[in-house]
């Protein structure tokens, strides 16, 4: 031996105080996001941080997050050189007026908030987490769609988020919020689950964006026209609510958790009302006109009649001669269709069935009592409706009504004609009680009509066809169309005071609380899409 080897030095082991400190500091770094620029960014948009967006969502200090630690493994194009923490999605859960919610929001300060590999499998999780729990998700969506850096991993992402929306559809109340752009694949999961909320000025959905329309059609369109939070509202129907600020937003979707139960197996909350069950309605008298051909407004009856007046409406920009939304009745959530009188007579059209259809189906599937409040004086005629497929549409609503084993009260006020009275959750459909106000006119169509094609040769022969077409109208009313012409036939179950339409109503649906009804067994109908 030619002399002692020194022993190799030991790194000193990290004292856990150490380990925490450097914990701290990342989770410090990890909250301002990839740069205070990208932050200055965000805000010079009149954008919130997704932190920001999350405490609005959740109450006060009841956010978790998960995965907060994790960062994308792909390379190539300078991505191995760039992975921040959290790879562009905050993933976790929450309470919100007290019950838990799940819930991702992108980070558009990272990637631009675009869907990566691991991106997508932390949003994978939160959604199984979910569904295996059985609460409500909730997406903050502002992301600039797939990372294409990462090529085929990323669409394979957007189809593992499909699936998933997919198979939690009727099993767990599903809220998109769109806080930015929304664009190709994934436009589709927002289009998946139960409700969409916008944000004028800032929120866009699309497929193909403005440059490529231009480049394959040679259209110029704005961001705005093609995709933004009007478009969507008022003519493709995507969007089910609208709001001026994220702040009134989200403040709206914690509103519409309260209504929701937390899972199909659950019935939705009942709160206390100091509204009284027995509170007679004498405005509903004079609302309503007693004259078939004179509008009015009907969201007025439904406030009338709603616990305090108030009235969520879905899809209050699209379609709207047909009303869809929730109430409290003396503290339970209840699902309203109701025909609108002020926009195109209340008919029924393509688009005012598939709307209703698609709110029953959800009512339906997450047990929210049914009331429908008719006015309707038929399908809206003509060829641009043949064509555009009102039957099929039509069958739309008439298949979730006849689906539905919710329970279900319909109430006619005026005039209910033709089709569209049967398909307006009608006694021989299944509604389990159908009632009516006084001045109810139930009927193939109206007399006028009805009397030109039964007494058409009188008409034409008589002196005075005028006189003679009056006359017939008036057999005609008092024959058929009596307010008491369907109670004594058994097609409603009684004819109410209109005063006392709430508490009727309050009274019918707690005995139909405990209602059980049972489908057919079968894998599942086939809906007439």
């Amino acid at each position: 031996m030619t002399g002692d080897v020194a022993a190799p030095s030991v790194p000193e082991v990290p004292d856990v105080r150490d380990r925490v400190a450097e914990l701290r500091q990342i989770r410090t770094e990890n909250g301002k996001g990839i740069s205070q620029r990208a932050t200055d960014n965000q805000r010079a948009k009149g954008k919130l941080t997704v932190d920001e967006r999350l405490a609005l969502l959740f109450d006060k200090g009841t956010f978790s997050e998960i995965e907060p630690l994790r960062r994308h493994r792909a390379t190539g194009f300078g991505l191995e050189r760039q992975r921040p923490y959290t790879d562009g999605v905050v993933t976790g859960w929450g309470l919100v007026h007290g019950r838990t919610v799940f819930a991702y929001a992108h980070d558009f300060r990272i990637f631009g908030g675009s869907l990566g590999e691991s991106h997508a499998e932390k949003i994978h999780k939160i959604m199984d987490m979910a569904e295996t729990a059985g609460a409500p998700l909730v997406s903050l969506s502002d992301g600039a769609g797939a990372r294409i850096q990462e090529g085929v991993m990323a669409l394979a992402g957007y189809g593992g988020i499909f699936r998933r929306n997919v198979a939690a559809s009727g099993v767990i109340p599903q809220i998109s919020v769109i806080l930015g752009p929304c664009a190709g694949g994934a436009a589709y999961s927002p289009a998946l689950t139960d409700f969409v909320f916008m944000v004028r000025g800032m929120s866009q959905m699309y497929i193909t964006g403005p440059d490529v329309v231009k480049a394959v059609t040679g259209e110029s369109v704005s961001h705005e026209e093609l995709g933004g939070a009007a478009t969507h509202a008022r003519m493709s129907g995507v969007a089910s609510f609208v709001h001026d600020t994220e702040a009134e937003c989200l403040e709206e979707v914690r509103y519409l958790l309260s209504l929701l139960p937390a899972n199909n197996r659950e019935r939705p909350p009942v709160v206390p009302s100091d509204d009284p069950a027995e509170r007679r309605g004498e405005a509903l008298l004079d609302l309503v006109p007693a004259d078939p051909r004179r509008s009015y407004d009907m969201r007025a009856v439904i406030e009338e009649i709603a616990d305090h007046g108030e009235f969520f409406e879905v899809h209050a920009q699209w379609a709207g001669n047909i009303l869809c939304g929730f109430v409290r009745l003396a503290g339970q959530t209840v699902g309203l269709v109701a025909n609108q009188p002020n926009s195109f007579a209340g008919v029924l059209d393509s688009r005012a069935s598939e709307k209703a259809a698609n709110f029953i189906e959800f009512c339906d599937a997450f047990n929210i009592p049914l009331v429908t409040l008719v006015d309707v004086p038929g399908f809206l005629p003509g060829k641009d409706q043949e064509q555009n497929g009102i039957i099929r549409h039509g069958a739309k609503l008439l298949y979730a009504y006849c689906n539905a084993t919710v329970p279900r009260i319909s109430v006619i006020l005026r005039k209910a004609y033709g089709g569209a009275y049967i398909v307006m959750d009608s006694r021989s459909i299944g509604t389990d009680l159908a009632f009516a106000w006084p001045i109810n006119e139930v009927a193939v169509m109206g007399a006028e009509g009805a009397a030109n094609v039964i007494f058409r040769r009188e008409i034409a022969a008589a002196d005075d066809p005028e006189a003679t077409r009056a006359r017939v109208v008036r057999e005609y009313k008092a024959e058929l169309m009596h307010p008491y012409y369907a109670a004594e036939r058994g097609l409603v179950d009684d004819v109410i005071d209109p005063a006392e339409t709430r508490s009727v109503l309050i009274r019918s649906l707690a005995m139909l609380r405990a209602k059980k009804a049972h489908l057919p067994e079968r894998k599942h109908g086939t809906t007439p899409v």
